[in-house]
């Protein structure tokens, strides 16, 4: 069993930044994908980013490139989501996963990802 724990939402003017958290307990990461996913009021759970530990693979969506990073830090168990320019229809709720059966293909299909996090608001103001 896998224990996610994401934090670091909060309130954001348009073009600033945040970095969330994903803290893991109850194994490591090292050979899992850790993606990222978001879900608006009234819209289905979207793929935003992931990183397979091992190997450094990285998958983005369109609608992040260039703004957003992902990054571990395997002594901690934890991967942070660092979101850069930030703008109002990146408001969110923001969670972390884990998928563990095919972790190198970074797939942005969320039953894929057999462990979820609580999910961590983020809101972007303009």
């Amino acid at each position: 069993q896998v224990q996610l724990v994401e934090s670091g939402g909060g309130l954001v003017q348009a073009g600033g930044s945040l970095r969330l958290s994903c803290a893991a307990s109850g194994r490591s990461l090292s050979s899992y994908a850790m993606g990222w996913f978001r879900q608006a009021p009234g819209k289905e759970r979207e793929f935003v980013i992931a990183m397979h530990w091992n190997s450094g693979r990285t998958n983005y969506a369109d609608a992040v490139k260039g703004r957003f990073t992902i990054s571990r830090d395997g002594a901690r168990n934890t991967e942070y989501l660092i979101m850069n320019n930030l703008k109002p229809e990146d408001t969110a709720v923001y969670y972390c996963a884990a998928a563990t059966l095919r972790p190198y293909y970074v797939d942005p299909r969320t039953y894929e990802y057999d462990y979820w996090g609580q999910g961590t608001q983020v809101i972007v103001s303009s």
